[in-house]
């Protein structure tokens, strides 16, 4: 119960960041005239011209709760104007925004935070939104099979066994053979099933019969690598590390012994640092947008930033949504198109209609922003691993 309601705490904390760095631009206040209750500057509207604080304020319980209601649920009327342009036409939003229309709309970096915060609260309820049950009961469909499998060749050399007991000399050629391949059989099944081998002395290579393709070399090749994995002869918290640095070495092992005592908690803390520094994605998305709008004249790092804000913002409320409706059943067939095919459509018409280039250009430029995209979180989940081993 405390990770649901911290999970609202955040929705509702992620909606009062993002309001406290909006201007107050577009709400409404009582006219009348005085100072300013902020700089002291003498007002005659409904706000200071000085510092735009309004001019009559509240101290009144229900005049916070109201702060807090109209921040969460309106964000000054913003949001139902900015989330339909952002959906469909987000190069059109970002071009106004740009050229001077920002009382109309909520900031790139208001909206980040809120799309951050959000998937924060979203994913505390949801933990596991895209796991499909169809892989679990088809590894339980495996499972059982294997199951059986290995029980029907326990009979089977129960049953041969005691037929060679009882074989004359002629039989028991034929009946050994068959014992051999039931006793590899037997051992392929416990090492798909991750169990010690019940005839350690029976080989692959034992005997005449082929392993599919593999020549009796190879299968002998297999079996050792095999044995060296069950033997411990690959790296473990017991290996020996050598980079040329002592420190470096001692750095590396204490390293990945803590991840094999703990992985759950690298993938915590992975987890955790991806909601700190989400921010990390924009300084690192911006030197990529630049180099897909190299020769477009008449654009400065601040256009490029208000673009990349947009889109990453977008990407994480439309991954959200995706998560919810995965959550209550719909199916793979809509939130999948969703999250595969819209993403590259979106950011083409926003890279077409933001720095106004014809459909060919923009089907170009998509092509290296796709590539740069893979690029940035390649870097950004391989700085998030990063931290997650330090930390």
């Amino acid at each position: 119960m405390s990770e649901e309601i911290e999970a609202v705490g955040a929705a509702v904390t992620g909606t009062a960041m993002a309001k406290a760095v909006e201007d107050d631009t577009g709400s409404l206040a009582e006219g009348g005239a005085g100072a300013c209750l902020n700089c002291g500057s003498q007002v005659t509207g409904n706000y200071c011209s000085a510092c735009g604080q309004p001019l009559h304020v509240h101290r009144s319980i229900g005049a916070f709760w109201h702060d807090i209601l109209h921040g969460v649920l309106h964000f000054e009327g913003k949001l139902w104007r900015t989330l339909p342009l952002l959906a469909w036409r987000p190069g059109e939003l970002t071009r106004r925004y740009i050229h001077g229309q920002r009382a109309r709309f909520i900031s790139p970096m208001a909206l980040f935070l809120f799309s951050v915060f959000m998937m924060f609260a979203v994913f505390s309820f949801v933990s596991d939104p895209f796991g499909s049950d169809d892989i679990s009961v088809a590894d339980q469909a495996i499972d059982a099979e294997i199951a059986e499998q290995m029980e029907r060749a326990e009979e089977q050399l129960a049953i041969k066994n005691a037929e060679l007991a009882e074989a004359s000399e002629e039989d028991r050629p034929g009946l050994e053979k068959e014992i051999l391949d039931l006793k590899k059989a037997r051992n392929v099944m416990a090492t798909v099933n991750g169990e010690d081998l019940p005839f350690p002395d029976v080989s692959l290579a034992d005997g005449d019969a082929r392993i599919g393709n593999y020549t009796p070399e190879e299968v002998r090749e297999i079996e050792s690598r095999i044995g060296d994995i069950r033997e411990g002869n690959i790296l473990t918290s017991d290996s020996d590390v050598s980079t040329g640095s002592p420190e470096m070495d001692a750095f590396l092992k204490d390293t990945f012994n803590n991840v094999v005592e703990n992985p759950d908690l690298l993938l915590y803390k992975i987890k955790a640092n991806g909601y700190k520094f989400a921010w990390l994605l924009i300084p690192i998305s911006l030197p990529f947008v630049w180099l897909t709008t190299i020769g477009r004249r008449g654009y400065h790092f601040y256009d490029h930033a208000v673009f990349t804000t947009y889109s990453i913002s977008f990407m994480s409320l439309l991954f959200i949504t995706c998560a919810l409706l995965a959550t209550f059943g719909v199916t793979d067939a809509i939130w999948g198109v969703l999250l595969i095919f819209y993403p590259p459509f979106h950011m083409y018409r926003q890279l077409r209609h933001a720095y106004q280039m014809s459909r060919v250009e923009a089907l170009i430029r998509l092509m290296a922003l796709l590539f740069f995209t893979v690029t940035c979180l390649i870097l950004f989940f391989t700085i998030l691993l990063a931290l997650g081993l330090l930390g």
